[in-house]
């Protein structure tokens, strides 16, 4: 059995297909999904998920991709995280890819909000879903100085280096990958995924983005974490039922769920 650890089902990609989605994944044997929120007012349609699908779970968050939204306070995401289904904090972290022609100094908003989320995350007891691009070294720093080793979390579609992995796992999150490593310009990320443990991986799709080898370019969804998986199993040399059931393990102990497979 899968998990897809990350996957955005509220976007407007599966408003009419979610039926036929959910039916794709049974068929795939992805048996989970995280779903992820990105910002406060679409949140509402995340918990929806969530709350009508027993094999679903979500998160509370706002990307830093979204900078003209509704800020949340850590009462805020406190509060959100005590609903059963909620079992992470996130999508949060840092992104200075789009950061144009702005000053450092002009991207503090990022920062702080990033800081929020870290401190909900402590105060909740819920694990942290990281998003990093382009912004690792300040993403580590702000982790760190937070304290965020207390309560770890993923590297959610990591694409950083080895180095930043280890330092990663050293704080205690999970790494990570999605379709992204399938691809055959992505030969680093590929060496990395060889070192990075067994024990310390996820699987994720990011859909309906970064669908893998052989859908890439198509809406990605959540039965084609299979895929990233059995590329992976190759990869590292070992079965897809074993890369599976371990992946799907290590889900269960990051986000907190009193499950295990066998």
């Amino acid at each position: 059995m899968f998990i897809d650890s990350h996957c955005h089902l509220d976007f407007p990609e599966f408003q009419t297909r979610l039926p036929e989605v959910l039916a794709n994944m049974a068929e795939a044997k992805v048996q989970n999904a995280l779903c992820i929120s990105v910002d406060l007012p679409d949140f509402p349609k995340v918990l929806k998920l969530a709350e009508e699908h027993s094999h679903l779970y979500a998160s509370v968050g706002v990307h830093p991709d979204y900078e003209e939204t509704p800020e949340p306070t850590v009462e805020f995401l406190v509060e959100a995280a005590k609903h059963p289904k909620i079992i992470a904090i996130g999508e949060t972290g840092l992104d200075y890819y789009r950061m144009g022609d702005r000053s450092y100094e002009s991207m503090d908003w990022q920062r702080n909000r990033f800081r929020v989320h870290i401190q909900a995350a402590i105060a909740s007891g819920k694990p942290l879903i990281i998003h990093t691009r382009a912004a690792s070294v300040d993403t580590l720093k702000i982790l760190k100085e937070e304290g965020a080793e207390t309560i770890g979390g993923v590297m959610h579609c990591f694409t950083e280096s080895l180095e930043i992995a280890q330092a990663a796992m050293e704080m205690g999150f999970y790494i990570s990958f999605s379709g992204i490593v399938t691809f055959k310009s992505a030969k680093d990320l590929q060496e990395t995924c060889r070192q990075v443990p067994l024990d310390r991986m996820l699987i994720e799709t990011d859909s309906p983005y970064l669908a893998p080898i052989p859908y890439r370019g198509k809406t990605n969804e959540p039965a084609w974490v299979a895929k990233v998986g059995e590329f992976i199993a190759n990869l590292k040399g070992v079965s897809v039922e074993h890369l599976a059931n371990t992946t799907s393990n290590n889900f269960f102990k990051c986000f907190h769920i009193d499950r295990k497979v066998i």
